[in-house]
């Protein structure tokens, strides 16, 4: 706690302002990742190349859908201490 109060506090809307950017940023990477895929398989290629691509762009989406649920669940806990405060 003697760390915390050497900061200041987020504010609610500084928090709502970085979960929109936040959501936004998802949303583009998964779009962008949907794009690269469906320019991945247009190409003339090898099975080679087109097995790498789709792994890499695999594992690419893997990796952002595991970072959506973990700010899922943060987000979640920040709902849920707000609910527990109007409680209060």
């Amino acid at each position: 706690s003697h760390i915390m109060s050497e900061y200041v506090r987020m504010t609610d809307t500084e928090r709502d302002q970085i979960d929109q950017d936040a959501q936004v940023f998802m949303r583009t990477c998964a779009d962008a990742i949907h794009q690269l895929r469906t320019e991945a398989h247009k190409g003339v290629q090898s099975s080679q190349v087109k097995e790498h691509r789709t792994a890499v762009l695999d594992f690419i989406e893997d990796y952002l859908k595991r970072v959506c649920k973990l700010y899922s669940e943060q987000r979640a806990i920040r709902v849920k201490r707000v609910i527990d405060k109007k409680r209060l």
